[in-house]
């Protein structure tokens, strides 16, 4: 009979638990803003809500589905039958076309996450003069600071522009030091006037800069005979081989015994050492065209750079860990003739103990 009683109040309480739950319920879940315009700025909807329990409501939690989208909710518990706003704001600015954004509201209520839906069509404001060239460099202003060539054959003469607009009231004539020999660039026209537009074109011979790989140079702008530092210009190309005249069967192959090596621990001031052993497993020799370290404290050395069918040879690295702290990670671009594997990525880690700790 006991067992029979204490079984019954247990189930009392357990209905009576769930009967106290809170329960929110949205007069809407969603909602669409249609079309709205940039130029106009931030737009938002008020979702409202009631509590229909018998138990105070509390909204712990409200998570937009990105930074463009701003909650605002109420903070205070609600009694059975009370109301709640959530207002939410989108702003459309730089986010043109159609959104569609998420807003996870939690709660203490018998269903705790509920989800909300704002939805619409930005249409992109006109775009100004600021927007079009957003670098400021003396009297002028620029789309950007960077003239990439992209992709250049080793032996290709290649152009690109920069555009850009006199802003100013006076004429304005750049011009251009640190040019590298493999470089030329002018303004055209030499002598921008007041409000006209302009391109800054350069010429890039990749035959005289005679590198491999992704490759960067800086040129500086003049105005009046001043140089500044932030008056500079970025010229990136990556110099890479044709390879569309090349047979599978004839071409070769390079395989690397490790891609990854760990040193594990060293002691801060020492330097770790180890070889990465290519092989060429194809029919034509394996050209080593270039070997670069991602940081100035990784050295590397192959000890061939052309290889015959079936030879190997070492690519040695020498890591300092002078001025390191803490775990590690370099790499090591290998660029060959091989068609499939042109450029790879060899990795070296480690974990780097000052003086006075020990090693595990």
């Amino acid at each position: 009979m006991r067992k029979i009683f204490a079984f019954a109040v247990a189930a009392l309480f357990c209905v009576m638990a769930f009967a106290q739950k809170p329960t929110v319920k949205f007069e809407t879940e969603s909602h669409d803003f249609g079309e709205i315009q940039e130029k106009d700025g931030p737009v938002s909807f008020v979702f409202k809500y009631s509590n229909t329990g018998t138990t105070p409501l509390i909204i712990t939690q409200v998570n937009a589905s990105c930074g463009c989208t701003t909650p605002e909710w109420t903070r205070k518990p609600l009694r059975g039958g009370e109301n709640g706003e959530i207002k939410v704001t989108f702003n459309p600015a730089n986010r043109p076309g159609v959104f569609n954004k998420t807003i996870t509201v939690y709660s203490n209520s018998e269903t705790p996450t509920t989800i909300l839906r704002i939805s619409g069509k930005v249409l992109q404001r006109p775009k100004t003069i600021e927007d079009e060239y957003p670098v400021v460099m003396d009297s002028l202003r620029l789309e950007n600071q960077h003239i990439p060539f992209t992709k250049v054959l080793p032996k290709e003469v290649k152009k690109a522009e920069l555009k850009v607009v006199n802003t100013s009231s006076v004429a304005v004539t750049p011009t251009f030091i640190n040019v590298p020999a493999h470089v030329t660039i002018e303004s055209q026209p030499a002598t921008i006037q007041p409000g006209q537009k302009a391109l800054f074109v350069a010429t890039y011979d990749a035959e005289k800069k005679n590198d491999w790989g992704y490759v960067t140079d800086r040129v500086y702008v003049i105005f009046d005979g001043q140089r500044q530092y932030k008056n500079q210009i970025t010229l990136s190309a990556s110099i890479e081989e044709d390879f569309s005249d090349v047979k599978d069967e004839d071409a070769p192959v390079l395989e690397v015994n490790e891609r990854n090596h760990d040193f594990g621990e060293i002691q801060q001031g020492t330097k770790a050492e180890c070889d990465f052993i290519v092989t060429n497993t194809g029919k034509s020799n394996l050209i080593i065209r270039k070997v670069k370290a991602s940081c100035g404290c990784t050295a590397v050395t192959p000890q061939k750079t052309v290889l015959a069918k079936g030879e190997s040879t070492a690519v040695h690295v020498a890591f300092d860990s002078r001025g390191k702290s803490g775990r590690q990670s370099k790499t090591i671009t290998v660029i060959s003739n091989d068609p499939k594997n042109s450029n790879i990525i060899l990795r070296i880690q480690s974990i780097i103990v000052a003086p006075g700790k020990e090693m595990k």
